[in-house]
């Protein structure tokens, strides 16, 4: 492991790996495909993703995007530059989870993007800031969404319409007590959260699978290939039958 802090440029190559030390990807500029133990989610502007030490990640960016990456050295470093902020950094660090920054973190954020992170005591001291600002704003432990349990209800129905209601009543919370928590914990509506978990199904059944362009289409609940094909080239850049052709040239 470098620096604690580094400002790290994401292209089109996909990343996947493995790492003993926890770390934190906060997106600078740009949009950046992340996956965290075959979790997916879209980082963008404001976001931050908690990777916990061993767990396995990949990430990519066809666009390009501009993220600031905070490598946790040890459990010994957290105890010794944190203090009685340790163990919050531990509940917050030990979970993969995508957070949302507020107007202050991210001043901080942009602030250090601009600063020369590889001088030792910016990047301590920046590091520690991070830390200390986004355990004030985590979740209670215990208190994160039922992701696993939601993530199942949107496979099993992925071919029929969804509502936040369905939702909502999965997680037993209200629509509008659920919305908040969504933006809260991984920066993204209830809706656009399905709504990407279903195309990035919609993408692997492309190239991983013979099925027709519509058949795939409406196993992830769009009845209009003309509806689905503007999803899918909002969401990846390409139409699903570039996107079936780029995997058989790979």
């Amino acid at each position: 492991m470098g620096h604690i802090l580094s400002l790290r440029h994401y292209h089109e190559d996909v990343i996947a790996h493995v790492h003993e030390h926890a770390q934190m990807v906060i997106n600078v500029s740009g949009a950046l495909d992340f996956e965290v133990e075959g979790r997916a989610s879209l980082l963008r502007q404001q976001h931050v993703m908690v990777i916990p030490a061993g767990a396995h990640h990949a990430c990519d960016s066809p666009q390009g995007s501009r993220c600031l990456v905070l490598d946790v050295p040890d459990e010994q470093w957290l105890d010794d530059t944190l203090g009685t902020h340790a163990e919050a950094s531990r509940r917050l660090l030990g979970t993969a989870a995508q957070h949302t920054l507020d107007p202050r973190q991210e001043q901080l954020v942009q602030w250090l993007a601009a600063s020369p992170v590889a001088d030792p005591l910016i990047a301590r001291q920046g590091a520690i800031l991070l830390l200390a600002s986004l355990n004030a704003s985590s979740p209670a432990p215990g208190k994160r969404l039922p992701f696993a349990t939601l993530d199942a209800y949107i496979d099993q129905n992925a071919a029929y319409p969804l509502q936040v209601a369905d939702l909502a009543r999965v997680a037993g919370l209200s629509c509008a007590r659920l919305h908040s928590r969504f933006l809260s914990e991984c920066g993204q509506t209830p809706m656009d959260y399905a709504r990407q978990r279903r195309l990035r199904h919609a993408l692997y059944l492309l190239r991983q699978t013979s099925l027709a362009v519509g058949e795939v289409a409406s196993r992830v609940g769009y009845n209009s290939q003309s509806a689905f094909a503007a999803a899918m080239l909002r969401e990846f850049g390409a139409s699903p039958r570039a996107l079936r052709r780029e995997s058989g040239d790979n």
